[in-house]
């Protein structure tokens, strides 16, 4: 999904500078703006949606950095800093940065779904390891993170959770449908399991130290059996861990370069929650599209 101006939100140039950058109009090419006109459209938080197409960081410099460090950057450093959006971060103005200066392994986020990813990266070596969540909790979250994000100028907190309920089960998302996002690296990671992990948040929280090792098994970084008895796994989880980094002094203050708040990115964590949020008709209504979705494909939740 990409973003443009919506017809039923006045849109003045003071407004325009409270929004991330990557939900401005301003810096669009005409041929993006000439592609996006022809594209379907439907409003969204603040502006319309067209539909177009932490720990891995401790894991790959646990050599450099140690988890028990008390200089470990994930102790001064927002994680999104640290493992910088691909498009939220790095070509918000669009410019193509320099990547000689990063350091080495590289490594970089993404919400771009798996059919939008360009040949330069679907044509290398490097790997892909997706994080996906419960879609109930995943339309939970994103309602508080949405309420969040919207400034004060433009309603925020104002946005109804039948509202965003009704767009998510039509797939009107910032990101594109949730069901076809989940698909496309679902389907990879079975087509090519050697260069696409797929991994379940419930999973993670469920079993950290196994989850964790598969992925440093995957990232080509497995622990050693000296590792292991030295409580490198542990140190990573405990380091990574929700309770740690959300109460973090670095975590609850300062702004991203695209204009989001540090303190937007961490509520609660847990697994469940909505339950607390949904009705019986709203989960009950969720669970058919769940099925309908995504259990032909084997990918259930």
């Amino acid at each position: 999904m990409s973003s443009t101006k919506s017809d039923q939100v006045p849109y003045e140039t003071d407004t325009q500078s409270d929004l991330p950058k990557y939900l401005r109009e301003s810096g669009l090419t005409p041929e993006c703006k000439q592609l996006m006109s022809s594209l379907p459209a439907e409003k969204g938080w603040v502006n319309q949606f067209h539909q177009y197409q932490g720990i891995v960081f401790a894991l790959m410099n646990r050599i450099r950095n140690l988890p028990t460090n008390h200089d470990h950057p994930l102790l001064s450093q927002n994680p999104h800093v640290l493992v910088p959006f691909l498009e939220v971060t790095l070509y918000v103005d669009g410019q193509v940065p320099d990547f000689t200066d990063f350091p080495s392994p590289r490594l970089f986020g993404t919400h771009m779904p798996h059919p939008s990813l360009p040949d330069s990266v679907n044509n290398s070596a490097c790997k892909l390891v997706y994080l996906c969540r419960n879609p109930s909790d995943t339309l939970v979250s994103l309602w508080h993170f949405t309420n969040r994000m919207i400034p004060d100028g433009l309603g925020k907190g104002t946005v109804s959770l039948e509202e965003l309920f009704d767009q998510f089960i039509r797939g009107v998302s910032l990101c594109g449908p949730y069901w076809d996002h989940v698909l496309g690296y679902w389907k990879a990671s079975l087509e090519n399991p050697e260069r696409v992990l797929f991994l379940k948040y419930e999973e993670l929280k469920e079993q950290p130290q196994v989850q964790v090792s598969k992925l440093a098994e995957f990232l080509g970084r497995p622990f050693s059996s000296e590792e292991e008895a030295n409580g490198a796994l542990d140190g990573i989880l405990k380091l990574c861990s929700f309770e740690n980094l959300s109460n973090l002094e670095v975590n609850k203050t300062g702004t991203l370069a695209s204009g989001e708040d540090f303190n937007n990115f961490f509520r609660r964590g847990e697994v469940g929650d909505a339950k607390n949020h949904l009705s019986p008709h709203m989960m009950e209504k969720l669970n058919q599209v769940i099925q309908e979705k995504l259990y032909g494909y084997g990918l259930k939740f």
